[in-house]
């Protein structure tokens, strides 16, 4: 197995431990400084040795101590996720997050006051002053405390916040907000769907414009490829050319006007179609 082992444990995080002893209940595991932390019994699923390296997430029990188990929940600390309420009492709401224990939404940490059975998005992070994970869906106040440094092209992961007027809120790479607008999707997007997306700019409050496509010149030779293919099971021949309105290229290959006149240009320098003001036919 290779080594992984965290410098120090993480709470709310996956870390690589070490096994240093087993017990009846469970093992307890370190990390390089020596720090311990028990992984129940119910969580081995094949036999430790004493030196055995491992992966698991630690997360703190109902007494507010450091447990470790091999579970994966939906989501860690510093990443924002869409989760189901399974309880609301007078303390918060509870979130299924794929572990035993739920994790808590405090009324002062929740936009509006959520019910049972709805599926929100929220932010999970750790209170150092308590030592415990919890949640908020008041997601914006935990993202963006830096500049991002992405350049033009760069590619990141997109999660679908909400929809608005212009167009999709997203959260990149878990750390800041940013927009996908609808003159830039070409395909359909729902809310809380997981995508690549690629940066157009970063804007001078931090905020970041996105794109769906790649960069130009790769979008366009994908393009090229999709169209060649489409003439070739349409007899080798398209009534869509480079005159066709927007929305009936949009319609058949899920591209702007413009990146579809630039791939039609790319084939017919490289004599693979032919172009007339009617048709678009492969050579």
């Amino acid at each position: 197995m290779t080594q992984k082992i965290s410098t120090t444990i993480k709470i709310g995080r996956q870390n690589w431990l070490t096994v240093v002893r087993m017990v009846e209940f469970g093992a307890y595991l370190a990390d390089e400084q020596g720090t311990e932390v028990l992984l129940p019994s119910r969580y081995i699923e094949t036999p430790l040795r004493p030196g055995d390296e491992i992966e698991v997430f630690v997360y703190t029990d109902s007494e507010d101590r450091p447990i470790a188990t091999t579970e994966h929940p939906f989501a860690q600390v510093g990443e924002v996720a869409f989760l189901q309420v399974v309880e609301v009492n007078r303390i918060g709401a509870f979130l299924d997050w794929g572990l035993m224990k739920n994790l808590l939404v405090p009324f002062r940490e929740q936009k509006f006051t959520m019910k049972q059975g709805g599926i929100y998005p929220v932010y999970i992070y750790l209170d150092h002053a308590s030592g415990r994970i919890a949640a908020s869906a008041k997601i914006e106040k935990y993202l963006g405390n830096t500049l991002p440094t992405y350049k033009r092209g760069d590619a990141v992961t997109a999660l679908v916040l909400q929809h608005e007027e212009l167009g999709y809120k997203v959260v990149v790479d878990n750390l800041f907000m940013g927009m996908l607008y609808h003159n830039e999707l070409f395909s359909q997007i729902v809310v809380g769907q997981e995508t690549r997306a690629y940066v157009k700019q970063v804007r001078p409050d931090g905020k970041i414009d996105l794109t769906l496509s790649d960069r130009a010149e790769r979008r366009q030779g994908d393009l090229a490829d999709v169209i060649l293919q489409h003439l070739r099971d349409n007899g080798g021949s398209t009534t869509i050319t480079d005159s066709s309105t927007p929305d009936e290229i949009k319609a058949t290959f899920h591209c702007s006007k413009k990146d579809y006149k630039k791939a039609l240009g790319a084939l017919y320098k490289a004599r693979l179609i032919t172009i007339t003001p009617a048709s678009v036919t492969i050579m």
